[in-house]
């Protein structure tokens, strides 16, 4: 389980059109938001990027850099960026599986083709929004063990101008003992 306050585990990942993504090296000004998706078979996946794509700019204006990835394929990753239509947003693929579990992410095995007729891999990570601070600790996750119910970007919005404007501290970090 990731702590907050904690160093997060490596990640890197290719993407589509920004060049190699390290979290080592990304270097914000104030965070990197990570957007694990399911992959280019999920419709929820779909409507939830065209949402980060048309604020992306929000979260530039923030300092906060922005990276959409999945265990998709270098194919499967464009077709769901050629989907999206937003050229600015970095899209990894190819998350090793083993790297979305030390993120804490659950795994998922195929059921076929999806509504929208595109067949599930095999194997594929559920979604998990993570805010990293530029020195590699959590600040914020949520993990999703099904498709639904993702954080709002807008929400988030909201909770990063508090956060910054506040300067609050990541909650969550208590790792002692606790009373009987």
């Amino acid at each position: 389980m990731l702590i907050p306050r904690q160093a997060v585990p490596p990640l890197a990942v290719p993407t589509l059109a920004h060049g190699p993504f390290q979290l080592a090296t990304d270097n914000p000004e104030r965070f990197s938001l990570l957007v694990f998706y399911r992959g280019l078979h999920c419709p929820i996946c779909h409507k939830y990027l065209l949402e980060l794509g048309r604020l992306l700019p929000e979260f530039t204006q923030r300092g906060v850099s922005v990276l959409a990835l999945s265990s998709d394929t270098e194919e499967r990753a464009r077709a769901m960026a050629d989907k999206l239509q937003a050229p600015d947003l970095r899209m990894g693929y190819g998350l090793p599986l083993k790297t979305a579990r030390e993120w804490g992410l659950c795994i998922s095995t195929s059921r076929g083709t999806t509504s929208i007729g595109i067949e599930e891999p095999a194997l594929f990570a559920e979604p998990g929004v993570f805010i990293v601070r530029p020195d590699g600790t959590l600040y914020y996750g949520a993990v999703q063990t099904m498709p639904f119910a993702r954080p709002h970007f807008d929400e988030l919005l909201g909770a990063l101008d508090f956060a910054i404007g506040k300067n609050y501290p990541a909650r969550g970090e208590y790792v002692g003992e606790l009373p009987a």
